[in-house]
C-alpha cells in the first residue's frame, strides 16, 4: 500500500467531533449564575453601594432619600411606575425605530455613492454635536405638543451611532472577496445583500448595543425637555422634582436602570443567536 492511500485510508477514519453538550457552569447557560463565581462578585458590589447610599442618606437627606423610601414608594404605587414606564418604552421604541430607518437607508448610500458619504458625513457630524435639548423647544413649535417632538427628539439621539457603524461595517468587506463577487458579474444589490450586509451586521449589533439603552435616555430628555408631555418616567421625575418628592425620583430612575438592563440583554440575546457564527458571539 501506498504512502497516498495510506493517508487516505487515515483520512477516512477520521471523524467530525460531536459538539459537547452545554454543560453547569459554561459560560453560556443558564444554570451558570448560580455559581458563586459568576452571582457573588455583583451581589457583594450592590451590598456596598446600598451601606453607601445609606450613610449619604444620613448625611445627606435632601439629597439621598433611605432606601426603604424608594422602595416604598415603588411597591406602594406600582401601576404609577409601570403606567409611565410603558409610555417612554413606547416612545423610545418608536423614536429608536426612527432613527434606525434613517441612519440604515444612508449608511447603505454612503458605501455605495461616494458623492453622498462626502455630502452626508459632515452634516451627520454637525447633528452630533449639536444639544438635542436646545433645540426641543424650536420641534414643538413646529410639530406642536404631541408624540412627535419627543420621538424626534429619540430618533436624533439615536442616529448617529447607527449611521457610523453601519457604514464602517457596509464597508469592511476585504477587497479580496469584493474581487470574486466582481469576477462573477455580481450586481451591486447581490454584493450589498449577500456580502456587504452579513459583514456589517457585528457592527450594527454593536451599535444597537448602545442605543438600546440610549433611546430610554432620549425619551426621557424628550419628555423633560418638549413642553406638553403628560406621562412618561421622565415627566413623573421633573413633576416630583418640583414637589420635593425625592422618593418618586430616585424610584423612576430605578425603574428606568432596570429598563436599560432589560433592553441591552435582549440586543445581546438576539445577537448571539442571529451572530452564533461570528467570533463575537463566542464571549
Amino acid at each position: 500500500m501506498s504512502v497516498a492511500e495510506g493517508r487516505t485510508e487515515e483520512a477516512s477514519d477520521v471523524r467530525p467531533a460531536r459538539p459537547s453538550r452545554m454543560r453547569f457552569g459554561h459560560p453560556r447557560s443558564p444554570l451558570a449564575w448560580l455559581r458563586p463565581a459568576v452571582w457573588l462578585p455583583p451581589a457583594v458590589m450592590l451590598a456596598v453601594l446600598a451601606a453607601l447610599w445609606s450613610w449619604g442618606a444620613r448625611r445627606l437627606p435632601y439629597l439621598l432619600p433611605p432606601l426603604r423610601d424608594v422602595g416604598s414608594s415603588l411597591t406602594g404605587n406600582p401601576g404609577y411606575y409601570l403606567h409611565n414606564a410603558l409610555a417612554t418604552l413606547g416612545e423610545a421604541a418608536a423614536g429608536l425605530g426612527l432613527g434606525f430607518a434613517g441612519a440604515f437607508v444612508l449608511a447603505v448610500l454612503t458605501s455605495e455613492l461616494l458623492l453622498v458619504r462626502r455630502a452626508v458625513m459632515p452634516v451627520a457630524v454637525v447633528l452630533n454635536v449639536t444639544p438635542v435639548v436646545a433645540i426641543a423647544p424650536a420641534l414643538v413649535v413646529a410639530f406642536g405638543f404631541g408624540p412627535a417632538p419627543k420621538l424626534i427628539i429619540t430618533g436624533l439621539i439615536c442616529f448617529f451611532p447607527i449611521l457610523i457603524n453601519t457604514a464602517t461595517g457596509l464597508r469592511s468587506v476585504p477587497q479580496e472577496v469584493l474581487h470574486v463577487y466582481r469576477s462573477i458579474d455580481a450586481g451591486r444589490i447581490e454584493v450589498l445583500w449577500h456580502l456587504r450586509v452579513p459583514y456589517a451586521l457585528p457592527y450594527v449589533f454593536a451599535a444597537l448595543r448602545i442605543v438600546f439603552p440610549l433611546s430610554v435616555i432620549g425619551a426621557v430628555v424628550a419628555e423633560m425637555s418638549a413642553a406638553g408631555s403628560t406621562r412618561g418616567l421622565g415627566t413623573a421625575i421633573s413633576v416630583a422634582s418640583s414637589m420635593n418628592q425625592l422618593p418618586v425620583v430616585y424610584a423612576s430612575i430605578a425603574v428606568l436602570a432596570l429598563m436599560g438592563v432589560a433592553l441591552l440583554l435582549a440586543v445581546t440575546l438576539v445577537e448571539r443567536r442571529v451572530l452564533h457564527w461570528h467570533d463575537s458571539a463566542k464571549d
